[in-house]
């Protein structure tokens, strides 16, 4: 549910992803793969991407309205659109080198939205539980 061990799972299983993608999976520190040019080839990769894109507005209206649980709310979103991405998108069996790249920048770009917000609610993350 939307708890913090929840998000911490999310954020640890996205590190798993890449470690495992990138061929890291003994490595204590994931090392994030540089980013690549974003193919949309399912409908999955597109909902999380339009979410993803709803985080600086998101963080104005916590500034402006101080109701940090907004971000509580958006983590949770977030989580739950990257394992529908993930249920829908292999990354490690993409169909194409560009495929798995683009993939692979969607679970950076996931994993530094989850780690930027647990950091700004005081809570440590781990890359592996």
């Amino acid at each position: 549910g939307n708890t913090a061990p929840y998000m911490l799972y999310s954020y640890a299983r996205v590190c798993s992803i890449v470690r495992k993608a990138i061929n890291q999976e003994g490595e204590e520190q994931v090392q994030w793969p540089e980013a690549s040019k974003i193919i949309i080839s399912h409908d999955a990769e597109l909902q999380l991407i339009r979410n993803l894109v709803k985080l600086p507005d998101m963080l104005s209206d916590v500034e402006r309205d101080l109701y940090p649980n907004r971000m509580c709310d958006y983590l949770f979103e977030t989580s739950q659109k990257f394992s529908q991405f993930y249920e829908n998108c292999s990354v490690n069996k993409a169909e194409t080198p560009e495929l798995k790249a683009s993939r692979l920048s969607l679970c950076t770009a996931t994993a530094s939205t989850i780690k930027l917000l647990l950091n700004l609610l005081g809570i440590n993350t781990v890359e592996r539980l």
